[in-house]
């Protein structure tokens, strides 16, 4: 039995150094060492064997199972060091392209969105924050949303398990929150964020998107400040000749509203499948600040009036760049983002 053992510690060295990569070296130990290796089988069969023999035998299977160990442990550490060694040095061809590093981006929505809000900052308006959470008081009833009102079914809310807080719908309730910060100051700010409607995800919504609000605060505003101002975005956005016209609407927070429109500028006007033949694209909706919002943020409808508007930076995109899908924003497909 003694000289079995030798015999297959002689056998397995011998083949130990035959292994020349790290593959073969794990098919060697698991021959060897294994469980179904000739050393295991003769250690698991010394209960067959005389008593007077037994420790003989068990201390040489022993000895040999932790030399062949060391000797695997030796050749892994030898083959590690060459798998691993640097290429060969080679001349340098400086005269050789260098290899092209991929540069990263902006998102085409914050490409967008630092489009807006530099034309904004060019006409005096800042931006201010408002939370993506929101109280339904902020959300609804202090924009002249009260419970029960037909006006709500507009907003499809994600509602949370605290009653009364809500994802915010858009980003109006910033209205509020600015009003009741600067009273009795005019304002002039733009409130960009996210908002989140329960809806059915197809080609032109999403359940979250971008919302840029304005609001300007102040004596003597009227409406006709509201349609110049607008349309002063609308040429530093798509161009100096774009054409606008607004629309009669209707928002529970303004009063008179409209939604104010662009002429098509891929048709010019003569009506193309982008603008549904119309020659027109609706980019945001407008109008005077409701007096009860107003007054709900802390000023005097007598003596201030206001307007707000309310755009989606995706839609602008959109209609920008002739992106047909909307959910191309967040699919994170670079055939799609790699575009712009």
């Amino acid at each position: 039995m003694l000289e079995s053992l030798n015999k297959t510690e002689q056998q397995a060295l011998s083949k130990l150094q035959h292994a020349a990569d790290s593959t073969a070296l794990k098919e060697w130990r698991s021959r060897h060492l294994g469980k179904e290796s000739a050393l295991l089988q003769a250690l698991g069969s010394l209960g067959s064997l005389p008593a007077e023999d037994r420790p003989a035998i068990g201390r040489r299977a022993n000895e040999i199972r932790r030399a062949l160990e060391a000797a695997c442990q030796q050749r892994a550490d030898e083959l590690r060091g060459t798998e691993f060694d640097p290429a060969p040095a080679v001349a340098l061809d400086v005269t050789l392209p260098g290899r092209p590093v991929q540069r990263g981006r902006l998102h085409i929505a914050t490409k967008t969105l630092r489009r807006i809000y530099a034309i904004w900052a060019e006409m005096g308006f800042q931006v201010y924050r408002s939370p993506d959470v929101e109280t339904d008081e902020y959300n609804f009833e202090l924009l002249n949303i009260p419970a029960h009102h037909p006006a709500r079914d507009m907003w499809d809310t994600f509602h949370t398990d605290t009653p009364g807080i809500i994802l915010r719908t858009h980003t109006s309730p910033g209205q509020i929150h600015a009003m009741r910060e600067y009273c009795p100051e005019p304002i002039r700010v733009i409130l960009p964020g996210m908002c989140y409607r329960y809806e059915q995800i197809t080609a032109r919504s999403e359940i979250q998107f971008n919302q840029v609000e304005g609001l300007a605060v102040g004596k003597n505003i009227r409406f006709t400040d509201l349609k110049g101002t607008l349309s002063d975005f609308a040429r530093r956005m798509f161009g100096a000749s774009t054409g606008t016209r607004f629309r009669a609407s209707h928002f529970p927070f303004t009063e008179p509203s409209a939604e104010m429109d662009i002429e098509c500028f891929l048709c010019s006007g003569e009506g193309c499948s982008v603008c549904k033949y119309t020659g027109w694209l609706e980019i945001l909706g407008c109008g005077m600040v409701h007096p009860t919002v107003l007054q709900n943020g802390g000023y005097d409808p007598c003596e201030f009036t206001g307007f707000a508007f309310g755009m989606g930076p995706e839609r602008i995109a959109m209609l920008k760049y002739e992106i047909e899908d909307i959910r191309y924003f967040w699919g994170n497909d670079l055939r799609f983002l790699e575009q712009f």
